[in-house]
């Protein structure tokens, strides 16, 4: 008999616990806004609040423009590198994480200094926010979309839709994208879960974000708040839900396809 693997499930229990504790006594907590008994009143508070459908809409409005102009920046430029530009990668990977190395806040007042004066005035604008979030996003995309080139062969692929007669758009389009299916999902909804709890940029630029919104009604309010972090980690646990299922989607369509 196989010897039971007690420290392993041991470690997944107590990371499990670490995981789960704090999201649960938050959970009881909002719960408990009136006094005696657990209710959802929390949630039908926040619920009735204009302001958590325009902040979330905004935010969500943000997110899709962000997801949207990083594909479109990410995709091309790791697929040029993998082809053309091998020794460049590293580089790409150093400059992918300067985001991590520079804080957010020296992030946005470089963007003020740059963006808030003529000729190029966009801090009245979303431009500049959304461009922050770009920026924020790389490391994540760019890690999904080089992990998603990996596991391909480009050059194999790019060559034999040329040798059929198509250009470097139609190859991107109809070759690439379509092979970077799952790999893009992973960057697309990280993307999507860092924009909807972002708070320095969005709060620095005074726009009405979701992460803002969320510290404003927790300095005024007890319960409210612990409701819509739960509300929000529900939503980024549906996206990452989500990503498995599209995900084992189209890793079936794949086999499905390779067996006819």
């Amino acid at each position: 008999m196989k010897r039971f693997p007690i420290w392993s499930w041991l470690w997944f229990i107590l990371g499990a616990l670490y995981f789960f504790i704090p999201l649960v006594s938050t959970l009881e907590f909002s719960m408990r806004m009136i006094k005696g008994k657990y209710t959802f009143e929390a949630y039908r508070v926040a619920f009735q609040d204009p302001r958590f459908y325009q902040s979330f809409g905004y935010s969500l409005l943000w997110a899709v423009l962000t997801i949207v102009i990083s594909l479109l920046l990410v995709v091309p430029t790791a697929y040029w590198v993998h082809l053309k530009l091998p020794r460049v990668r590293p580089v790409m990977e150093f400059i992918t994480l300067m985001p991590f190395v520079v804080p957010p806040v020296v992030l946005t007042f470089g963007l003020i200094r740059l963006y808030g004066r003529p000729p190029l005035l966009l801090t009245n604008t979303p431009a500049a926010l959304i461009a922050g979030y770009v920026v924020l996003s790389f490391p994540y995309m760019y890690r999904s979309v080089d992990a998603g080139l990996r596991a391909i062969d480009i050059r194999t692929l790019t060559e034999a839709a040329q040798s059929l007669g198509a250009g470097w758009w139609t190859v991107l389009k109809d070759v690439i994208f379509p092979n970077l299916r799952v790999a893009l999902l992973s960057g697309i909804f990280l993307t999507f879960a860092i924009v909807m709890g972002e708070f320095t940029f969005a709060a620095l630029l005074a726009w009405p974000a979701f992460g803002p919104y969320i510290e404003e009604i927790g300095a005024m309010r007890a319960y409210t708040p612990q409701a819509v972090s739960v509300m929000s980690f529900l939503i980024t646990w549906g996206s990452i839900m989500l990503i498995q299922w599209i995900g084992r989607g189209a890793r079936g369509q794949e086999q499905i396809t390779g067996a006819h």
